[in-house]
């Protein structure tokens, strides 16, 4: 029998292609069902967590809806495997380039399991999910106190690092301009070594700052 290679980089026979397509479609629309309801329910909650954070733990979540819903699915075989090719297939249908998902999924995979092998929370909690349990706001209820993966922590973070980039830039323009205009006859390698060094003296303290802000804040929270 024929074979070809199908998204999720596995080969499967041809004949059953056109069951499995149906299948992921059952899949994906599934899914997309069940997090309209979820996502309504926590609309009015609040939750100010880093973006970065929400999506992972939306994805993790949405991963264990697929893989439940695959388990009921005929022919599928492994439901777990299944429910990324979906998820997979998904991102691309919502236009995430290949490559870009492909790196995704590969995260994500990593982030599904504990270093003991259990599955992580959201994953488990989406395993169980109906449509209208509030299963996605028992996820996030479970990080809301974590500072870490925060909102507010995540802004002052990105503050920070613009302020240590552009301030250090800054600095060290200046101060090349200085050398060259007001103490001529250095060389190149001594002006540059100048607005590095200024630079530099400004970037550390406040990195400094933020990590001793860091720690003060995790510290608040154990």
């Amino acid at each position: 029998m024929k074979e070809i290679e199908t998204d999720s980089t596995k080969l499967i026979p041809e004949t059953s292609l056109p069951s499995s397509a149906s299948a992921m479609d059952a899949c994906i629309a599934h899914v997309k069902e069940v997090m309209a309801t979820q996502l309504g329910l926590i609309k009015d909650r609040g939750y100010d967590f880093a973006p970065q954070f929400k999506e992972m733990t939306m994805q993790l979540y949405m991963l264990g809806i697929l893989w439940k819903f695959a388990e009921g699915l005929e022919n599928i075989g492994d439901a777990r495997e299944f429910a990324f090719s979906a998820f997979e297939a998904m991102l691309i249908k919502d236009g995430i380039p290949k490559k870009n998902a492909l790196k995704r999924m590969e995260f994500l995979r990593k982030m599904s399991q504990l270093e003991d092998g259990h599955n992580a929370l959201a994953v488990a909690i989406g395993y169980e999910a109906q449509p209208d349990d509030n299963s996605l706001a028992e996820v996030f209820d479970h990080y809301v106190d974590d500072t870490q993966v925060s909102g507010a922590f995540w802004r002052l973070y990105e503050r920070g690092r613009k302020t240590m980039l552009y301030g250090g830039l800054v600095i060290f323009f200046l101060v090349v301009w200085f050398i060259t205009l007001f103490m001529p006859g250095n060389s190149a390698v001594a002006i540059l070594a100048s607005g590095l060094i200024s630079a530099a003296l400004f970037v550390i303290p406040v990195f400094l700052v933020g990590v001793v802000i860091y720690h003060r804040k995790i510290k608040k929270t154990t």
